[in-house]
């Protein structure tokens, strides 16, 4: 581990100004107000050391846009993406337990997020409704200031500094992802997971949200507007567990509905977060009938049928409702199914070398919604959507094989690159 000498101390303060800005939003009783800090000092390696000021009452506000801390303008996102934003810590190698991997890669996630992102690097346009954290004070912002050039700039540490949530916010904006939807809170840190990856790149999760900034999202910060004029309004199931974001998902879906926005969902089981499997079952039913495109895993199939045959057409149909347009299943390396009332069938998957699978079923999704956010009628035919698929095939093979989600999700020159070596 490289040492570093510190910076050197800054500049002397001046009544009211601080030397050298970097602008970010502070936050007080519920306003928003710019503050300076030294670009230095922005976002110190070693906040890590720092725990974040806990205030006594809510304080959250809309992510800023623009570069200069202005609210950003763009015409409306074609899909909007609604849920979790979260740092996932996968390990460098494969096939060793939590306690005995020695070193993980920090990467930005979030099943719903992984979605925006990757329809923005497909070319298409996206934002994204959740909460993270951010630390409250301006006083706390000053006391991290001096305490930053006190300590030594230690490189490579791959642990928190209180400032995901900015990070995330960041990461969403470089992918242009609109984030006008994207709130921060005072009260409860950013989701973390930590990822065991098996030798064949799958994985098992830990998570850390109890709670997090993501489950604390209200009914009453939702935008509304952002979710009316979307094409697509995307979700999944995590933000149901519990509540006030279980409020807040369904008047969310419920306002996309009624202005006939398609809803697609992935419900993206994840059994550790749920208080029983008969509560995750049920949860993701809930909100079953009101999806018009539904994408699940043949896991998901499985637990959602109490272990039925995922690979028995019978199975698959009884899932459809009559108000479903797409029940489509992912088969990892083998592709994936469709299907409709008009038809149904299987498309081949690209075969690699996977060495990490977050993020491969998102990269799949957020393939045919940036597809689907343009031309509503390949629903209605099925060679086209057959091609459509084979885009997004590609799409979660080429994820898989780098680690972390984010980081990984293909460009559209890179899926186009690839297509010519899928099964039909």
């Amino acid at each position: 581990m490289a040492l570093h000498a510190a910076p050197p101390p800054p500049p002397p303060f001046t009544a009211g100004r601080l030397p050298t800005t970097s602008r970010r939003p502070c936050f007080s009783a519920g306003r928003i107000f710019r503050c300076s800090l030294p670009a230095a000092a922005a976002r110190p390696r070693n906040a890590a050391f720092l725990a974040p000021l806990r205030t006594s009452s809510a304080v959250c506000t809309k992510a800023v846009s623009n570069s200069d801390g202005t609210p950003g303008t763009s015409s409306s996102p074609h899909v909007v993406c609604f849920g979790e934003l979260l740092i996932d810590f996968v390990p460098t190698v494969n096939g060793v337990s939590l306690a005995e991997a020695s070193a993980f890669k920090k990467a930005p996630g979030g099943a719903p997020a992984n979605v925006a992102v990757g329809i923005a690097r497909l070319g298409g346009s996206s934002a994204f409704i959740g909460k993270v954290f951010q630390p409250s004070s301006f006083s706390f912002k000053i006391k991290r200031l001096f305490f930053h050039y006190t300590l030594f700039n230690i490189q490579h540490m791959q642990v928190g500094d209180d400032e995901f949530g900015y990070m995330l916010a960041d990461i969403l904006k470089e992918n242009n992802v609109n984030n006008q939807g994207l709130l921060f809170d005072a009260h409860a840190r950013t989701a973390l997971a930590f990822v065991t990856l098996r030798n064949d790149g799958e994985r098992e999760f830990m998570f850390y949200r109890n709670p997090s900034a993501d489950m604390l999202l209200e009914e009453k910060e939702l935008d509304l507007d952002l979710i009316r004029k979307a094409k697509i309004f995307h979700h999944g199931s995590i933000s149901l567990i519990t509540e006030p974001c279980k409020t807040a998902h369904i008047a969310a879906a419920k306002a996309a509905k009624d202005a006939g926005v398609l809803i697609s969902y992935d419900p993206n089981l994840r059994l550790p977060l749920w208080s029983s499997a008969d509560d995750a079952r049920d949860g993701i039913l809930s909100i079953w009938e009101t999806a018009d495109v539904i994408k699940i895993s043949e896991e998901e199939v499985s637990f959602l049928t109490k272990g039925e045959d995922p690979y028995d057409d019978s199975v698959i149909k009884k899932l459809m409702h009559p108000n479903l347009k797409l029940l489509l299943v992912t088969e990892g390396p083998e592709g994936c199914r469709y299907y409709s009332k008009e038809f149904n069938g299987r498309v081949g998957g690209l075969k690699v070398n996977a060495v990490d699978t977050t993020g491969a079923g998102d990269a799949f999704v957020a393939g045919i919604l940036s597809q689907l956010s343009v031309d509503f009628s390949l629903l209605q035919d099925e060679g086209r959507l057959r091609d459509a698929l084979k885009f997004a095939n590609v799409c979660g093979a080429l994820t898989v094989t780098e680690r972390g989600a984010i980081p990984a999700l293909p460009t559209r020159q890179q899926v186009v690159d690839a297509l010519t070596k899928v099964v039909a």
